[in-house]
C-alpha cells in the first residue's frame, strides 16, 4: 500500500478558521470555484476549493474549534493576525 502524502494544515486562531491542503501551499494554487456546504446541515460553515481543473485543493472550516479535534489544531501551523 503506497504511503499518503503528509496533509498541511494552517490553523488561525483569532479567526477560528482552519484550512486542510490538498496541494502543496508553497504552489499558490488558485481555487477557482469554492463550494458552500450548508451551514445548517453541518452546524457550521465549511468551503470546498476546486482549482480550474475542477480537482479539490483544499477545505476551509470555519468555527474550527468546535468542529476539528484539538490536537489537529494544535499541530496546525498557527497564522499570524496578518496572515503569515
Amino acid at each position: 500500500m503506497p504511503a499518503v502524502a503528509d496533509l498541511k494544515v494552517t490553523y488561525d486562531p483569532t479567526a477560528d478558521a482552519a484550512y486542510v491542503h490538498f496541494t502543496d501551499p508553497q504552489a499558490h494554487t488558485l481555487s477557482a470555484h469554492t463550494y458552500p456546504c450548508d451551514p445548517v446541515a453541518v452546524d457550521g460553515m465549511i468551503n470546498l476549493d476546486f482549482d480550474e481543473q475542477g480537482r479539490l485543493i483544499g477545505i476551509e472550516i470555519l468555527d474550527a474549534r468546535a468542529k476539528l479535534p484539538a490536537h489537529l489544531l494544535d499541530s496546525a501551523e498557527h497564522l499570524d493576525a496578518d496572515g503569515t
